[in-house]
């Protein structure tokens, strides 16, 4: 009998090795994210949820050593029975309801006079509006912190000098919201700007021939066909909302209205860096995370819903 290499065994050899480069490459191009991705962002939620878990008590008057004691939800039910805690979601709620829809109209709106077949000099107003964004956050924050403080703002000493008495920091949400549209907007802006220099032209031009006038081609078709890209800015937008922290955290202290809880996010720093409680401010954290995820699903949701409603009734 000759010794030689089975036919067949050859063959599941050659797919083994198929089937190996087909998944091993992207593997290989995936580690590095994957790898990160735990390290930053897994392990830290772990972490959180673990510490979240436990308290330090101390014996007798508290001049004992600190002892680490499992709580279980106790201070997921300390955060959610804390008022000020509540009250922060309630903050983060009005927030949403003020900045979202402003901020993506005013982006949407922009964008669609940008691709307009009038406009002019169209790279020079990207950038001039993308650079709010590309300013440090906290560095906005101080100059608008600037520009909101009676005596030396020259805005207000202007607005004054013609007879009113502004007091942008008697009332905190419109500030932070103004704060915010400075910076996000034209960074959505250039979102919705390339959706709508990838919609085909061949469309426009027909919507043209039929007689349609820039007004109805902006909303009848170029709007719904970037609807993905605005379901995705705002996605992102609830995601961020929530996570409000620097635009408040830079007006404390000189805004009356601004607490040290103002926002979820707030009350985490607060209880984990004034108030050393880091198992209250871990269990908010997570709290605010759930939120979070629980918004981005709702969103999800209800803008893949008519989506397909939509292409049925198209259909």
């Amino acid at each position: 009998m000759t010794s030689g290499t089975h036919p067949g065994r050859t063959a599941r050899a050659g797919a083994g090795r198929r089937q190996r480069g087909r998944y091993g490459a992207p593997a290989v191009l995936l580690a590095p994210f994957l790898l990160l991705f735990t390290a930053c962002t897994l392990i830290p939620i772990g972490y959180a949820i673990k510490l979240s878990l436990f308290t330090e008590r101390r014996s007798g008057l508290g001049f004992g050593d600190a002892e680490t004691v499992f709580t279980g939800l106790g201070n997921y039910t300390r955060a959610l029975s804390d008022a000020a805690f509540r009250d922060g979601f309630l903050t983060a709620a009005q927030y949403c309801l003020l900045y979202i829809p402003l901020m993506t109209g005013l982006a949407l709106v922009l964008a669609l006079l940008l691709d307009s077949t009038l406009a002019r000099a169209r790279r020079f107003f990207q950038l001039t509006l993308f650079i709010p964004h590309a300013v440090p956050g906290i560095i906005a924050a101080l100059l608008w912190m600037y520009l909101y403080t009676p005596g030396i703002s020259p805005v207000l000493d202007a607005l004054e000098a013609l007879g009113t008495q502004p007091d942008p920091l008697g009332h905190p949400l419109p500030a932070v919201v103004n704060m915010a549209l400075w910076q996000w907007t034209g960074y959505n802006l250039v979102i919705f700007y390339a959706a709508l220099q990838a919609i085909d032209r061949s469309v426009l031009e027909a919507a043209v021939v039929d007689g349609a006038g820039p007004l109805r081609t902006a909303l009848s078709i170029k709007v719904p066909l970037i609807r993905p890209s605005i379901a995705m800015v705002g996605l992102f937008t609830v995601i961020g909302s929530l996570q409000l922290f620097t635009e408040p955290m830079i007006l404390y202290g000189t805004s009356p209205g601004v607490t040290s809880s103002w926002t979820p996010n707030m009350y985490a720093y607060t209880a984990a860096f004034e108030r050393h409680d880091y198992g209250l401010a871990a269990s908010a954290s997570v709290l605010l995370a759930l939120a979070a995820a629980g918004l981005s699903f709702a969103v999800t949701r209800l803008t893949r819903g008519r989506s397909e409603r939509r292409r049925e009734a198209d259909a």
